[in-house]
This record gives C-alpha cells, structure tokens and sequence, in this order.
C-alpha cells in the first residue's frame, strides 16, 4: 500500500505522542477527538483529504444501515476518534439501524425491502454479496460517488475494480483489506504435549501442513474423547491457505473459473482427507454441534489442540473468552496464520477479508453512507489515530502485546501484494449455501466434514462426482454476467434465493 507506507514514514516521529505512561507495563492511547492537526496536514500534504464539512455531499444526514450490528456499539469512553466520530462530530450525521431478521435470511429479507420501496441505504462490503447480489439488482455501482484515483482511495483501487467490479462498474466502497481465518491455540495444551510453539515454528518458516498434520495426529486419541480440530471453518481454512480458492476469478477476461485441476488445491484437499481418515476432527457433523456448543468448546481443557475461526471469534468479554479458550492474562492464548503447503512457493496465504459497505439500490441517502466510508478510509490512513478496534482488542480484552503483533503480521499478509480474495461464496443466492453452485464448492472446500473415514472422499472422488456439475453452473454464471452487462447493468431483484 503505496499512500499508508509513505505516510508511516512520515509520521513515525508524530506517534510518540500517542503513548503515554513511561515505565509501564501497557501503552496507553490519547483519546482524540478529530485527527492532531500535524497528521492531518501531513495526510493533506499527500494529497489525502476528506471534504469540507460545509459543503460535503450528505452531510447533516441519516443513512440507514442494514447490518447484524451497530455502529453505537460501544462505550462513550471507549472512543478513540473512529471514523464514525469525525462522521458525526464534524459532519452532523447518523445512521439508523436496521437489524438482519436472522443470519440464515439477511439477503431474503433485503430483497423484499428492494422490492417494497422502503431499502436501506448501505449495507457490509462482504463477499457474499458479490457478483449475485449485483446481477440481482440489489446493490448499486458506486463509480458516481468514489474516485478509485484518488490519494484517499489510491490503494483501494485494485481490489475494488479487479475483484468487485462487473464490466466497468465498481459495487463496493472498499475502506480497507484485512484477513479472515486464522489458527488459534492453547499455549498451555501445546507445552504440555512438548510440541514446537507454533508461533515460534511461523518464525523460523517451519509452520506447514506436515507440522500441523503431526501434531493433530499425536494429539488425538477418540477414547480419551480428545480430538485435534473443530469448528466451522477448519476445512474452508485449509483450503484457502492453498492460495487458490476452488472458483477463481480471471481479473483480465472478467470471467469466473473452476480450479478443481489446480495441484495446489489437490494437494490441500490430501491435508483434509488424511486428517479425516485419521478421525482428528471432532464428530459434530453428525449432532450439528460444536462441543459445548461454543466455538473455541474444549480447547481450554485440553480437548481441542486447533479450531481454526477468524479473530473476531476471541474477541469477547475476558472472562468468557478465558473460560473457553484459555487464560488470555495468563498468555495462554495465542494464533497465527494457517500453515503453508511444504511443496509450494514457501508463501503463507492469508485470505483477504474486505471490509466498507455496499449502496443498496433505492437507498435515498448513499452520498451520507459515502461520507462515512470517507472516514473510515482517512482514520485507515491515519497512523496517529488508535482506533476502537485495537483499544479494545488491549485494553477491554487485554490480548498480549505477541497477540497484538501476529495481529499485525496478519493484516501484513493481507496487504503484502499476494492476493487471496475467496469470492467463492457471493456466487449463489444466499451464502454459500443456497444454490446448486455455492453446494457444490461448500462439497470441495469442506470436503473432511463428514468426520468419519467412511465418508471421506480423495480430491478426484470429488472431481468425478461434482466437476461437471461446477464447470456447467460456473458457465451459467458467466453468461449471467454477460447478459447484465449487455443489458446495460439493470436486473429486476427477486425475492428469497430465485
């Protein structure tokens, strides 16, 4: 990132400022309210600025938001100078919430509000949004309210019209590129079954699949009820730590494609399938249950040695936290990014979350919802500003200054140039789940959830069974693509997952 780096430099003297405390055990950030009038006209020396608040399109404004959270989810003394901030100190804005009807019917529900005339002006950037979503008519290019070339949007550009882009329009407001899945552990568990740490194995480039396979193989033993992996997502990580997800997206024809041939992913899905013989994973697929019915179940006794779930999965009160997955005062618990492939380019793939909002179509206040994503990106760009994000992660659920800066190395991976963005699941009506399509690669990319060895499938059992099946829907996909296009970008929205 051309813009954060140059302005990281410029501003590494300016952030002494921001810790206080000398002699301390914990940094402490100055709570600001808009951005110190040195970064700021240093960021406006680059070129980067927001609009004046006089005349800013939208300002003074109400935008309603359609999400499964609030941007007022937080304590008066827990602002640190959010975007949200600047957007309702210096703009005079809001936002008002409108709550999902449930996870499972978010997008169905959307679509009836699309179609009653009463929808809401902005909603997540997810990928689950993208390409359906748009071809559905239900999100909205925001070419006429972002300039991609701008030094505020600058190295938003590529991901914005490389990966959410159809044709020349661009549908998300890209405020920043972070990382999803990531694989925590028990410190405690590790030491006691002497295996390596496995952030100190990710610092020595010794982190791989063989090390993470041996490991959850010693550790497992079914009559002891001690089993190596659960949760949702250990599959889909495995998978996506290939670095190639099983439907690409060929950014110079604009076409999706299947990669089911790739060695890459045959080689990941051998991870998955010796695991699955093995019986490492904890058989909750047969009792739709996670153990205890938490993420994070067992890991603290010592029942579960990696539960693969993106960070916000030990972002919680620090004693329920704790309680789950491990002491986290006592440094127990710790993460770090998958592990790689030991027979691939020796890169550790970390998949690309997106975050920033999506213009719901007949929403009446999108330059409002703009203006705030105008925020957000400045307080990204902003070096100066310790935004409620990581005051809480320190200070509300006290994770170790090593949690903190393998948070930091994440979010590295995720901006170091080598892009991961798994559009896989916006290619269906729902998530994932909901269509033929999103089946057949929720099949490939979860292909040891059946937890027992007689339903595991190799890598070209799944080929033969689903391949043709991808291949055809993927081609019904693009030619969906093409017909939008061709039809100058409109669609009539529909109702539940049609």
């Amino acid at each position: 990132m051309k813009i954060k780096k140059i302005l990281a430099l410029t501003l590494a003297a300016l952030l002494v400022i921001a810790l206080v405390g000398c002699g301390g055990s914990r940094r402490e950030p100055i709570k600001l309210t808009l951005s110190t009038e040195d970064a700021e006209a240093i960021l406006n020396a680059a070129g980067v600025y927001l609009p004046d608040a006089e005349t800013a399109a939208g300002a003074g404004q109400v935008a309603t938001w359609y999400s499964n959270w609030d941007f007022h989810n937080y304590r008066e003394d827990e602002v640190v100078n959010t975007g949200f901030f600047t957007f309702t100190e210096r703009y005079g804005c809001e936002t008002e919430w409108i709550e999902f009807p449930s996870w499972e019917e978010r997008y169905t529900q959307l679509a009836n509000l699309v179609l009653a005339g009463t929808s809401p002006d902005f909603t997540p950037a997810s990928t689950e949004l993208f390409p359906m979503k748009a071809l559905k008519g239900m999100i909205v290019p925001v070419n006429d309210y972002i300039d991609f070339s701008d030094p505020l949007w600058a190295d938003m550009k590529d991901y914005a019209e490389k990966y959410f882009s159809i044709g020349d329009k661009t549908y998300f407001v890209l405020t920043d590129m972070t990382f999803d899945l990531v694989c925590p552990y028990n410190r405690r568990v590790i030491q006691e079954w002497g295996f390596d740490d496995p952030a100190e194995l990710y610092a020595n480039d010794e982190w791989t699949w063989d090390v993470f396979s041996d490991m959850c193989m010693d550790f497992t033993d079914q009559n002891e009820d001690r089993y190596a992996l659960d949760g949702w997502y250990f599959g889909r990580a495995i998978m996506h730590s290939s670095g190639v997800p099983t439907i690409g997206y060929d950014t110079e024809t604009g076409k999706f494609v299947s990669n089911i041939d790739d060695p890459r992913l045959e080689r990941a899905a051998q991870v998955l399938y010796d695991l699955n013989k093995a019986e490492v994973v904890y058989p909750w697929w047969n009792g739709w249950s996670l153990r205890n019915g938490v993420d994070g179940g067992g890991m603290k006794e010592g029942q579960c040695l990696f539960q693969p779930i993106g960070s916000w999965g030990f972002t919680g009160p620090v004693e329920t936290i704790s309680a789950v997955w491990g002491d986290v005062e006592a440094n127990e618990l710790m993460f770090v990014p998958m592990p790689r492939d030991p027979n691939g380019d020796g890169v550790y793939y970390q998949d690309i979350k997106s975050t920033g909002y999506a213009l719901i179509a007949g929403g009446v206040h999108h330059d409002t919802a703009v203006l705030l994503a105008m925020c957000d990106r400045f307080k990204v760009l902003d070096p100066t500003v310790v935004g409620i994000d990581r005051y809480q992660l320190e200070h509300t659920y006290l994770w170790t200054d090593e949690m903190l800066e393998m948070y930091d190395e994440c979010y590295r991976l995720a901006n170091s140039g080598i892009d991961n963005v798994i559009l896989t699941y916006g290619v269906d009506a729902e998530a994932g789940y909901g269509s033929a399509i999103g089946i057949r690669v929720l099949q490939f990319d979860d292909n040891a959830h059946s937890t027992s060895a007689a339903g595991a499938q190799t890598w070209a059992q799944l080929k033969e069974s689903l391949g043709d099946s991808l291949e055809y829907e993927i081609g019904e996909l693009n030619n969906k693509v093409d017909e939008f296009i061709a039809n100058g970008y409109s669609a009539m929205p529909t109702a539940g997952n049609d």
